[in-house]
Order: structure tokens, then sequence, then C-alpha cells
């Protein structure tokens, strides 16, 4: 196939798809009719997956799949599929796991070769068009697995299924048979603190974080931290979570000038991320942020939120109410080069307010990074103008005025790609993000972005018969839901019935609870696969349970289960909750940093719910002091008092203008009628 002409791909919606589809590489999509070719030509198949953001994707892309003589050995040696791991994280996850079985490590893109009945048998990430950095060329690996299928079938075949088999067993990593201890007995104030001192042991105490490069936020680490200095006030968890946070505002990870998060520094200082902008990394680190300012009422933080919503709603948000998947690292076939700048043209476009500019963002006529320059933060503008003498309103002034003269200018630039798909579960984080963010600021246009945005969901990617899609491009929704979009969007429900005092989104949010009890549980652990029961296009249905950039959509089904059973007076799925905790337990004290949302949940189990209930007509009118409080451990719900529906608010009385009750199963303490006593107690 001539590059001149379009494979398969181009009648796909995925962006990195469509990146791909005038290679000359015979690219089919994942489906039946690549995978019955394979068997009708008993062809090995080639699968490679990477997603529009990936920078070394795009390298392979221009090194290998854009080359004629490499496309003309895939085409005759393989039957050539690629896949969006984006839009299908099951066959990700899958093949991710295989490879890593191989090699002991794992990345995108990712090449995976399989035999004719989709079972992997060989694998790797990144290769070069020449040999070079102790791994073989392209061309080599194709010469040497197509020799091997046709010499050594019969060994192939047997490492498939081998590694099929691990694969299926390794289902079950840090799952153990369930304790019939309750829960209080079962998870002790040692367990938490012994948690804590691990995440302590395995932090960077100078430039926040954890572990040394390459950094990721790893937000669910931090948020335990936050949370359980809130509980224990063990100042040295809140120490290293605002490091963290500092740190990763301060640095090139952030980007000082337009807001918001790249998904991971190179180094560990955060000078120098990968610039790919994930929607998934801003939304969680949006929610961070919130909870980050409720305990500290930093200003930097409630300023970070706001930037970084500003913006995702300037470069992600759909004008119809979602919002998009990511930017690319890469402009112009140049990582960065959008983000970054010489000295010489702050010089030109600033003049006399460049050399402040450029103290204060370490700019230097070198540069800082690749003989150019990244904007980062050693000192805080209060700190930078003491030790400077410099009047600090005026330094102020000066850094906003030209940090909007630089964006000006940005914004004529050769702008980085951007993946416009919108995918259910990463909406619905951000759905999250909005109400916390709500919930941290009290800005009403959050609540009503984030309203929109699940009318937006439900209109677009719900199906008639209760189940929904997992992404929507150019009006059409498509691909099953996975858990992750459950869940998440179980949580974004959760979160939204709390900002709003709206009950029917509770009421939404058990259909799809049980929805997923019937069609995604396993009956003999209780865990949750990643994919519906009617999905038939998979090698094996994958239990995920490890936290890793996105929660587990266990680890949030389990929280889930945990709330819910509350709101609907259900024991059942707190006893379900419950043992999914006790059976991964021993994993979560040795691994907390692959099993922060678990960990978190943990600390709920150990020192309980606070159950929250507003009455009386003037009820919304106070929600937004309570929701200024941080209360990690809180059930809340405000409004009807006779619905019958739920029990935490049934009975209580409604007679006053304000009533506010605070309860442990469902038995309340004397209800305050005025805002500052009930604040005073909670």
């Amino acid at each position: 196939m001539s590059s001149e002409h379009t494979n398969r791909l181009i009648y796909e919606t995925s962006p990195y798809l469509l990146q791909h589809a005038s290679n000359p590489v015979d690219w089919y999509p994942w489906g039946e009719e690549a995978l019955e070719r394979a068997r009708k030509e008993d062809k090995p198949i080639l699968v490679s997956i990477g997603y529009a953001a990936c920078h070394w994707c795009h390298v392979m892309e221009r090194e290998s799949f854009e080359d004629e003589s490499t496309a003309a050995l895939m085409n005759q040696y393989f039957i050539n599929i690629k896949i969006d791991r984006e839009e299908r994280p099951d066959l990700d996850h899958i093949y991710m796991d295989a490879v890593q079985a191989i090699t002991g490590s794992g990345g995108w893109p990712l090449n995976v070769f399989l035999t004719p009945a989709a079972k992997p048998f060989y694998g790797g990430t990144y290769f070069p068009p020449v040999k070079a950095y102790n791994r073989p060329s392209w061309k080599e690996v194709l010469e040497e697995i197509h020799r091997a299928y046709a010499e050594k079938r019969a060994d192939i075949l047997s490492q498939a299924e081998n590694l099929t088999e691990h694969l299926t067993s390794s289902n079950v990593f840090g799952i153990q048979k369930s304790s019939s201890k309750d829960v209080d007995d079962s998870i002790t104030p040692e367990d938490l603190e012994n948690i804590t001192k691990r995440l302590l042991d395995n932090a960077d105490k100078v430039w926040g974080g954890f572990g040394s490069a390459p950094k990721f936020p790893q937000t669910f680490s931090i948020q335990y931290l936050l949370r359980q200095y809130h509980f224990t006030k063990d100042e040295s968890a809140l120490k290293q979570a605002i490091l963290s946070i500092d740190k990763m505002i301060a640095g090139g990870i952030y980007d000082q000038l337009g807001g918001g998060f790249s998904r991971y520094s190179t180094d560990k200082e955060w000078l120098a991320p990968h610039f790919e902008k994930m929607l998934y990394d801003n939304a969680l680190l949006i929610s961070l942020l919130s909870e980050a300012y409720q305990i500290t009422r930093n200003e930097i933080y409630a300023s970070t939120i706001r930037e970084s919503i500003l913006f995702i709603e300037r470069e992600l948000m759909d004008i119809s109410g979602g919002f998009y998947s990511a930017l690319d690292a890469d402009s112009e076939g140049v990582e960065g080069k959008f983000y970054t700048w010489s000295h010489q043209e702050i010089q030109e476009i600033l003049g006399a307010d460049a050399k402040l500019f450029c103290e204060y963002y370490q700019v230097t006529e070198r540069g800082n990074w690749e003989h150019t320059n990244i904007l980062w933060v050693k000192n805080w503008v209060k700190d930078f103008a003491e030790a400077n003498q410099l009047n600090l309103q005026q330094t102020e002034a000066t850094l906003d005025f030209s940090k909007k003269r630089l964006m000006e200018f940005r914004n004529k630039r050769v702008r980085p790609a951007l993946d416009d798909k919108i995918l259910l579960g990463w909406n619905a984080l951000m759905n999250t993000a909005y109400s916390k963010a709500f919930a941290a600021l009290g800005i009403d246009a959050y609540k009503e972005r984030a309203i929109q945005n699940m009318d937006f969901l439900e209109q677009q990617l719900k199906q008639k018969e209760g189940n929904w899609h997992h992404v929507y491009k150019n009006n059409q929704a498509k691909q099953p839901a996975f858990l992750d979009d459950y869940a998440y969007l179980i949580q974004a429900l959760i979160h939204l019935q709390e900002i709003t005092g709206n009950g029917e989104y509770l009421l939404k949010a058990k259909q799809i609870l049980e929805m997923l009890m019937t069609h995604f549980r396993e009956e003999q652990t209780g865990f949750f696969y990643f994919t519906h029961d009617q999905q038939k296009d998979v090698i094996l249905r994958k239990k995920e349970v490890y936290d890793g950039a996105t929660p587990s959509g266990n680890s949030i089904m389990a929280a889930n289960l945990f709330y819910l059973a509350t709101v609907f007076d259900r024991p059942d799925w707190e006893a379900h909750a419950v043992s999914l905790l006790k059976s991964l337990k021993d994993t979560i004290l040795k691994y907390p940093g692959s099993f922060g949302v678990w960990a978190s949940l943990m600390q709920q189990a150990h020192f309980g719910k606070i159950e929250i209930a507003i009455t009386g007509n003037d009820c919304l009118l106070y929600l937004k002091q309570v929701l200024n409080r941080f209360i990690p451990n809180k059930i809340i719900q405000s409004g009807e008092t006779n619905s019958g529906v739920f029990p935490l608010l049934e009975g209580r009385d409604g007679s006053f203008p304000v009533s506010f009750y605070i309860c442990r199963n469902y038995t309340c303490d004397r209800p305050f009628y005025n805002i500052v006593d009930f604040l005073a107690n909670v």
C-alpha cells in the first residue's frame, strides 16, 4: 500500500488512529475483519498500541511506520492492527501485562505479536529504525519474528498458551481470602501509621513527590497524607503532602502561563515534563488541590484551581459540555515547542519588564532545558520580592501583565494537536473535580458546569437499556463502557448530589451500581471485572485492583459501595466493600504507593462515617458553608424529609428554616438550628 493512499483507519474517529491513516502500513482497527484474515491466512498479528498525545508513538511512526520498506515487511509478514489505548483500555491492559511479563517493563508505543487466536507471544515498546539503545532495530524484530513463526511454530504457540495462562492467574494478584472480623478490628491505627511511614520512606524530602525521576504526581498518595493529617494531626504527613503540591505548582510540569499540568516530569525537580496534557491528570489534581485548600486555606492553591479550570474550559471543553481527552506534547514535530521560550524572545516581547520576569521564572540566555527555557519558579513571589527588596504588589502586577503579553504571543504559535474524543470515565473524573472545586471555593459556575456536563453525558453516552458507551466523537457514541467508566460515573453522581441536594443523582448512581453487581461482579471474590459479561472480543476478562495514573475501578467501586450503603440502608453493600478491602489489606500495607485510593478507604473504614443531614426550606442556602469544611469521611444529604427514599433524611424535623443533624449509623445528636453551632461541633 502506497503512502499516497489511505488504509482502513481512515474510517475511524480516534485522532490517534487517524494519525496513522496515511501510513503505508496496511493497518486495521481491532475487529473481526482483521482477526478473521489472520486466521484465514494463518499469519501472526502485530498489535501496535498508543495514544494521540504520546511523544514516542510519533517518533516510531516517523521512523518506521511511514517508511515504505519497513511497511512492506510488516504488510508481507503480519496482519497489522492499530489500537488507541484510550478507546480500548481493556485490550491495552491485557497486552501491556503480556509485554511486562515478557520484558519486565512496559510503556507506549506498545508493540505486541499475537497468534491468529489473538494470544500474545512476544512484544516490546519503542524499537528504533537501526540498532540503538541496546535494542534491536524494528526491521530486525520483524524478520526474527517472521522466521521464528515459520520455523518454530509449536514453540511459539506453546509460549502464547503459557503467557495467556499467566495473565489469567495474575488476575488474583494481591487478593487474599477475606476474614470474618469486623472492620474496626481488622484496620488499626498502626496499619494507617505503617502506610504513612512507607509513603514517607519513599518520599523526596527536598523536591516533593515520591521516588526519583521520572516523577508522576501520585495524587492518591498525597491525598492519603492530607487525610492522615486531618484524622491524626500527623505533621510529617502534612509537610510532605504540601511540599509535593508546592513543588509541582512551581515546576515546569505546571504551565506557568496557561494553567494545567503535564503528565509527568522527566527529572526529580519537576522542571522538564513530557509536555502532553491529559484531562484525567488535571481532574485528579484539581480534586487534590481542592482538599489541600480546604485544609490549609493557601491562596496559591485556590488560584491554581482557578487557572487549571480556565485551561480546561479554554482548551479541552466542547461547546456541548463534554471534555476532550488530551493535548499533544509536540508541535511542528518538536516536543514542548509551544510551551518553551528563548531568552531573546522574552526580551523582545517584554522589553523593560523582561529582567524581572526572567529572574523569577529562571530564564537564562543559555536555556535551562535543551538550549531553550521552561518557565518555573524557585521561590514564591512573596519570598522573591522580599529577597530582592521589591514592592510585592508592584512585582505581582508586573509579572501578571508579563504573563498576559506572553500568552498573547504564544497563542499565535502552531498549537499542539488536540485529541478531541470524549471519554465517559475521564469526563466523570472532571465532573467530580468541578464538584470538589465548588465545595472548596464556592464558585457557582463550577456547580453549573458539573450539572451541564452530566446532562451531556446522559444525553450522548447513555443507551436506552441503561448501559453506557465509553467514547463519543463526531456525534457518534461507541464501544461498551468499562468498569472504570461506571465507577467514576457513580462517584461523580454522588458528589453532584452533595453539592446540589438533588437526590435524583443518588437514584441514578444506585441503578448503575446494581447493573454492575449483575454484569461485572465476579461471584467468587466480589471484585469487578473490567469488561461487561456480554463483551466477547477479548481473550480474558481482567480484574484491575491497583491504582495507577487513574484510580482502579475496583477501589472506586469499594468506596461507592461504602458510601451508598448508608444512603440506601444496604448493610450488605458495606459488607461487600469491607470484604474487598480486607482481601487486599496486606498488599495495601506493603505497596501503598500503588494502592492509594484503597489506603484512603482504609482510613474511612477505621475512623467511620459522619452522616450529615440538613433539612428545612433554607437548607440549600447553607449547604455551601457546610461543603467548605473539610470532612473527607462525610455522607451528606439535604432536602426532603418525607420522600421515604433516603433513610438519613426520613423523619427529620423540617419545620425549622434549617436544621443540621450529625449522625452515626442513623443515630443523631440533637439538631442544630444555626450554622455557627453546627460548624463548631462537626
